[in-house]
């Protein structure tokens, strides 16, 4: 490779990931250090994996030498990253940990005379996405009084039987266990079972 592809790479690798113009020069001493304590690697683990001297990557860490491409390509192998990853900043979206279990036939239930809904992660508040079960109870789009229809877009995936999507814009549709379809949820849209049983689905909304 000639020293002007490998300063062409650098280049991109430099403005990879910046996601502004005017972002903030990275640090590649502090970002390899960041890389390696997010590893628990000591310089000695870090420079072996990297197949690099302990001294060559601790003056890389303290800004001491520029590396050469070759070098980056070391460092990048023995983090198991690619070039680009080690010139683009950390992520500083905030991490809330959230987590909520629901366990088989939990769920906060909620029954009509064409559904049977048990909502999904019901502890947590303010999310994102409604995640829910539901019993298809209707046989027949008589049924129902009008369309659903409600803000957001959803996920529908079945779990067992058969239905049918009735959709405003679309022709029917019929769905077997494993199948799935998104659409827009401000659609008029309609289930039936087709089954002799009641079908069951996963429903995923999203709140926006």
């Amino acid at each position: 490779m000639s020293d002007i592809e490998q300063a062409g790479i650098i280049s991109i690798a430099r403005a990879s990931g910046a996601g502004a113009e005017r972002a903030e020069p990275l640090n590649l001493g502090e970002r390899v250090r960041q890389l390696r304590k997010e590893r628990g690697w000591t310089l000695e683990q870090a420079a072996r994996e990297a197949g690099l001297a302990r001294s060559t990557l601790s003056k890389i860490e303290n800004g001491q030498m520029s590396p050469t491409y070759d070098a980056l390509k070391k460092l990048a192998q023995g983090l198991s990253i690619s070039v680009p990853q080690l010139f683009t900043p950390p992520s500083k979206m905030q991490v809330s940990g959230r987590m909520a279990l629901t366990r088989a036939n939990e769920g906060q239930a909620h029954v009509t005379t064409t559904y049977e809904h048990r909502l999904l992660a019901g502890a947590l508040r303010s999310k994102q996405m409604l995640p829910y079960t539901a019993r298809i109870r209707a046989r027949s789009l008589d049924e129902f009084d009008g369309w659903v229809r409600h803000d957001g877009e959803e996920f529908l995936y079945v779990l067992t039987g058969i239905i049918r999507l009735y959709t405003e814009f679309y022709e029917p549709v019929d769905l077997r266990r494993g199948d799935s379809v998104y659409y827009d949820a401000t659609m008029g849209h309609n289930v039936i079972s087709l089954s002799p049983e009641d079908a069951t689905i996963l429903w995923v909304t999203s709140l926006m």
